[in-house]
């Protein structure tokens, strides 16, 4: 008879710790405008397109793959949606070299040692048995968003920096909502977690990771988009400053740069703007401030330039 592992228990012979898909629980959300409005509500205005891909991602328990230029929402989405429903945010921040034991899980190497040199007469099977447990066990964030109790938001943030070896781990998680530990047995979740994968597009992700996801892809927000983003996020801003912004960063993003300005960028312009106590931008002003807008070098110079023959075309 095959044990079954339980939490603080000795067995290693686990075959699994729950058994059978787990249940996605009741909806989180009556209808694609109930979505819409919930996170108006936590501060992120999302147009049909984005609502609808969380209210599907809901009741079909599928990942969402959300893929576009930095800074354009992508992260700030998963956080609003663990505001709105009352989730823990679990984050994974993916970077190259992230591997295993910083994804899953890892033995408590250093314990184990402590726990073999004190032994009390144990046989070798006894004492493998006891430091391959619960007790020993290091979850990192992938495992423990699975084996949580409590409603869970899960962010794989920047999945594109991955190796593709690495990704490969995700996809047990996202098509079975569970993880093998060879020395326990298969954690499966008790229930589905939301899950938001972002990719700036660095790489081109695996065809399998893409099959298992529904896909976003947020781009830059259309001028009335922007300007209500930025009158929602900026306290204090005027609706004629807000305006202005908007739209000069919408100029600035036909020009042929190296970094077209972000969402969030634009919202750290419109801040500084107001700090400094202007309420009507002109071209000095534009172009004093707008290291806070872009970060390249050549960039800034060539706005300015653009800038200046806005205000002088002579």
């Amino acid at each position: 008879m095959t044990d079954t592992f339980e939490p603080g228990g000795s067995s290693m012979a686990s075959e699994e710790i729950t058994s059978g898909f787990p249940v996605a629980g009741a909806p989180r959300f009556d209808s694609i405008d109930a979505v819409r409005t919930g996170l108006a509500g936590v501060d992120y205005l999302a147009d049909d397109g984005i609502s609808g891909v969380v209210f599907l991602a809901d009741r079909l328990a599928k990942p969402v793959l959300v893929e576009g230029p930095a800074g354009t929402g992508k992260t700030e989405l998963a956080k609003s949606v663990a505001r709105l429903t009352g989730s823990r945010l679990i984050r994974l921040q993916c970077y190259e070299g992230l591997d295993e034991s910083k994804a899953l899980y890892e033995w408590n190497y250093k314990k184990q040692l402590l726990r073999i040199q004190a032994d009390s007469g144990q046989s070798w099977k006894e004492l493998e048995d006891d430091i391959f447990s619960e007790e020993f066990l290091l979850a990192r964030p992938l495992l423990e968003a699975i084996r949580s109790p409590e409603p869970v938001v899960l962010l794989v943030d920047e999945v594109d920096r991955v190796e593709l070896e690495t990704e490969a781990l995700l996809l047990e998680i996202l098509s079975e909502y569970q993880v093998s530990i060879p020395e326990l047995g298969t954690v499966r979740a008790t229930r589905i977690p939301l899950v938001f994968l972002t990719s700036n597009n660095t790489r081109e992700l695996s065809e399998a990771l893409k099959r298992r996801c529904l896909y976003l892809h947020i781009d830059y927000p259309q001028l009335d988009r922007e300007r209500a983003i930025i009158e929602t996020r900026v306290p204090g801003i005027s609706q004629a400053l807000a305006d202005q912004v908007a739209r000069i960063v919408r100029s600035i993003r036909t020009l042929d740069l190296k970094k077209h300005p972000s969402v969030s960028e634009t919202l750290d312009w419109a801040r500084t703007l107001v700090v400094l106590g202007v309420e009507s931008i002109d071209a000095e002003q534009a172009r004093d401030t707008l290291h806070i807008l872009l970060k390249y070098r050549t960039d800034i110079d060539r706005t300015a330039k653009e800038l200046a023959g806005v205000e002088s075309p002579d």
